[in-house]
């Protein structure tokens, strides 16, 4: 099993470097944003750029997860290959398992060219203890995308899960604060921004990169949000079997 895991890893590695469109969006647009946008109005405040670090990292990496994880896994469904893996023994896990790590590593490729806007452009600091805990909260973080992702790509077509997961990704970038700090964003979203998924995870990031107090709320509501994201998708999984192999 841990061979199967690796090779199709592997695969998904090589997939993304052979077509890295997607991978160039994720890492790209957050540091091109962060030019525009936090050095000019927050490169001086070391507090303000660090948090806008945190949440630039993560925009990122839900691009590359929700984003890109839902239009792979709709596009694998339309193609012969896949209903032929999964009637092999070894089940689906080999393969889930190898996407997932595959959009691990393309996450944390993603970061690199925030850090380096963050690092040379602005005021932004961080320990490298504290860096590597907002690295380990960046991947918790990403879960329940990664399983929003693959709920979405198990119940639609590629076409549908384009339009889908930007849906999803634009509003609650903007609602859960990763664009516009949280503090000026209009009364009633920021009443919102807790309970949207993408605010627990810039809480925990800006916790443990910039020493900020989190959102108790936002926190409780991104755990129930992953539980949610989990069952959601376990089931979408189920159902899609259920109706090509029963």
């Amino acid at each position: 099993m841990p061979e199967l895991v690796v090779a199709h890893t592997r695969l998904f590695l090589l997939e993304q470097l052979r077509v890295p469109v997607g991978l160039l969006a994720s890492s790209l647009f957050p540091a091109i944003s962060m030019v525009a946008f936090v050095v000019p109005f927050a490169g001086d405040d070391p507090r303000a750029a660090t948090m806008a670090t945190g949440s630039m990292m993560f925009f990122g990496a839900m691009a590359g997860t929700l984003v890109n994880l839902s239009i792979t896994v709709a596009q694998d469904r339309e193609l012969p290959w896949n209903p032929y893996l999964r009637t092999l023994p070894a089940g689906p896990v080999p393969r889930f398992t190898g996407r997932i790590l595959a959009a691990l590593a393309g996450t944390l490729v993603s970061v690199v060219p925030v850090l380096l806007v963050a690092a040379f452009l602005t005021e932004a600091t961080t320990t490298p203890l504290r860096l590597l805990l907002g690295l380990g909260a960046l991947v918790v973080g990403v879960v329940p995308f990664m399983l929003m992702g693959l709920f979405i790509g198990s119940v639609m077509s590629a076409k549908a899960a384009i339009a889908a997961s930007q849906v999803l990704f634009f509003p609650m970038a903007i609602v859960g604060g990763l664009l516009l700090p949280p503090a000026i964003l209009p009364d009633f979203i920021e009443v919102v921004s807790p309970y949207v998924p993408t605010r627990g995870v810039a809480e925990l990031l800006w916790a443990v990169t910039a020493g900020t107090t989190p959102n108790a709320v936002a926190l409780i509501s991104l755990a129930g949000w992953t539980v949610v994201a989990a069952i959601a998708a376990a089931w979408a999984y189920r159902r899609d079997e259920g109706r090509r192999f029963s």
